[in-house]
């Protein structure tokens, strides 16, 4: 099992053999001496797999750069609503982030919502609106987005949806303007 260090990000392989039987470990990092805590009973290979995929989730993500993530055609806000990313759980737990444009990109650095997690891509997934339905789409990020308890390349989320990018999770909230 491959993991990292939360506090520093160092790299650790955990003996499957050792580990399998448990559903949390933990170990003490080499490098920075501080401890860390593995969810051992997430598998990152299972996907929810939706027949036929949606069309949002169809075809082959080109590689993203700053005219791709602001060209999105067909994509709108809805007008009397506002909709939020808090995040609830994590290093930047805390953080809340109104959305004011249809597509936000959320990762490391040089997104929309830059999240510090030593775990997250540095354009690690998208969150799409077209009116009243809200998409969530992984960017090819190395370590995954959660829906659930399932990795997902997309998802439907809608008022109150958690999902898990690296170790923080975000709560979408839909709210009626007043």
């Amino acid at each position: 099992m491959q993991t990292t260090c939360t506090n520093c990000g160092a790299k650790y392989t955990l003996d499957d053999s050792k580990v399998g039987a448990h559903p949390r470990v933990q170990f003490k990092c080499a490098k920075c001496g501080q401890t860390t805590v593995v969810d051992v009973t997430r598998n990152p290979d299972r996907t929810r797999q939706t027949s036929p995929l949606p069309s949002f989730a169809r075809g082959e993500m080109p590689k993203m750069d700053a005219t791709i993530i602001s060209q999105t055609p067909g994509l709108a806000l809805p007008r009397d609503k506002t909709i939020t990313l808090s995040i609830i759980s994590g290093p930047s737990k805390g953080l809340v982030f109104q959305m004011t444009k249809a597509r936000a990109v959320l990762g490391r650095t040089g997104a929309d919502v830059e999240i510090n997690d030593p775990e997250i891509s540095r354009w690690h997934c998208a969150v799409e609106v077209k009116d009243e339905n809200i998409r969530l789409k992984d960017l090819d990020s190395t370590n995954g987005t959660y829906f659930g308890d399932e990795r997902v390349r997309a998802a439907e989320l809608s008022h109150l949806a958690e999902f898990r990018i690296g170790t923080s999770t975000i709560l979408v909230t839909v709210l009626q303007k007043t």
